[in-house]
């Protein structure tokens, strides 16, 4: 197509990318690496990402000025920076093209016959890394782009040698539009980004565009469980796969589901016949509801019964997803991404099945836009906890405009469950916690800006 040869037909091309060092931004920098691309790019710190990113060739500027571009062929920006970024702002003054970060990675996945993307508002990093697992037990040799770091490849991006691209689709500001997949997931859509969709209607509108994109013949995979992803398969006129817990007239269903210390084991059903039973190694229901998902698109696929049974169970998890961090002196630490009340509530239930004692949440807001606007559905969201600390809302790409504080969201909270405290400083929270948790009790840390940081520094016997 005209947009892909803009990006790889021409010899000894450069492109620069502002705001490398991100997770998404940084694996399509080692994509286009490694199809002889030379790679500039700028951030504002040097990180472990930055640094790896150089040593394969990468040249990177540690701050966004104007001089940073020359003769670039293209550069790419995350949707995080402004326009007026000063290194846009050069790249148009010399005429240089400028585009978001999703419209690069639609051209790579364009190069690729048999791309899949994952779509949904929660468990997209998660089941795009068990759909992963699968391929590469079944020597597929897939490129693998995922929004979290995996073990089982040694980062969030793989680059392989076949025809298949496994990459993660992200609604926020219609980046999936740019998309056009062999096979697209969606695994539900729920309230969240307000500061760009206007309601919940307007997002599950932007889901249903992202399907239209889905290549003629093509799969999709729904779950049904969610009722704005029923109301959506509702509205499609093509074949579609579906998948539910709680739902026996999908296609992919579960029964007899138990749980040891928390790690679930079901039987798999298929169009209302018994198809496989499998124990997960990462906890929580909707880790069995992921597993449905993951299972759909691999059974799409044609890879056989028991290299996906095989492939799911050695999965180990992600980074920063009820990641494990360690134990001192009996307590028990952990580390989630989430920062919406429906997965705050997921991960709470399966830490809570984890816990041997009391549940100890740290939780750091995410945006003041989205603490704001679902502060009703925050407050009710820890009551699975014994304590909650909340901290400071983490700004990301907003300012603070003094409509929303943590000490607002805490005092909400205690409205509800009666069970939070609110402390600003990361090494008063580790003091807190020192004198509070005890032998047998689970810590864990949630949210998607630096809170993992206090797991560490407890851990560390740091208190600054």
């Amino acid at each position: 197509m005209e947009r892909t040869n803009i990006f790889f037909d021409k010899s000894n091309m450069t492109i620069h990318m502002v705001g490398i060092g991100g997770i998404s931004m940084s694996g399509l920098a080692e994509i286009l690496m490694n199809k002889n691309v030379k790679i500039t790019g700028s951030d504002l710190v040097e990180t472990d990402i930055t640094k790896r990113l150089q040593s394969m060739g990468a040249t990177i500027y540690y701050s966004h000025d104007a001089s940073n571009i020359s003769n670039q062929d293209l550069v790419v920006y995350t949707a995080a920076i402004s326009k007026d970024n000063p290194e846009i702002t050069e790249a148009n003054n010399r005429n240089i093209p400028a585009i978001e970060r999703s419209e690069l990675l639609g051209a790579i996945m364009d190069q690729f016959q048999n791309s899949i993307a994952v779509a949904g508002t929660h468990g997209k990093t998660t089941t795009t890394s068990m759909i992963a697992s699968v391929v590469l037990e079944s020597g597929l040799d897939p490129t693998i782009h995922v929004g979290g770091l995996l073990n089982l490849i040694g980062g969030n991006t793989r680059i392989g040698n076949s025809e298949c691209f496994i990459a993660e689709a992200c609604e926020y500001k219609n980046s999936f539009l740019q998309f056009r997949p062999f096979l697209a997931v969606v695994l539900n859509i729920d309230l969240d980004h307000l500061d760009f969709f206007k309601d919940i209607d307007d997002i599950r509108k932007s889901f249903e565009l992202f399907l239209a994109n889905v290549k003629t013949p093509g799969i999709i995979v729904l779950n049904i469980d969610d009722p704005q992803t029923k109301t959506l398969s509702k509205l499609l006129t093509r074949p579609v796969i579906t998948y539910g817990i709680n739902t026996p007239e999908a296609d992919w269903s579960c029964e007899n589901v138990t749980f040891k210390q928390g790690y679930a084991n079901a039987t798999i059903v298929h169009k209302r016949s018994r198809w496989a039973n499998i124990s997960l190694a990462v906890p929580g229901l909707h880790n069995v509801s992921n597993v449905l998902a993951a299972i759909a698109v691999c059974h799409s696929l044609g890879i056989s019964k028991s290299t996906i049974i095989n492939g799911l169970e050695k999965f180990q998890g992600t980074h920063r997803r009820l990641e494990d961090k360690g134990m001192l002196y009996g307590v028990r630490v952990m580390d989630d991404y989430a920062h919406h009340p429906t997965e705050i509530q997921a991960s709470l239930s399966a830490a809570r099945a984890l816990a041997t004692n009391r549940l100890f949440c740290v939780f750091q807001p995410h945006t003041y836009t989205r603490t704001h606007e679902l502060i009703d559905d925050f407050s009710r969201s820890f009551g699975q906890a014994d304590t909650v600390i909340v901290t400071d809302i983490y700004a990301a790409r907003e300012k603070d405009t003094g409509i929303i504080s943590s000490r607002v969201l805490n005092d909400r909270i205690n409205m509800n469950t009666g069970n939070s405290v609110y402390i600003s400083k990361f090494k008063d929270i580790v003091e807190f916690l020192r004198d509070n948790a005890t032998a047998g009790d689970l810590v864990i840390t949630m949210g998607a800006g630096n809170v993992y940081q206090v797991g560490e520094m407890f851990l560390g016997g740091c208190g600054n």
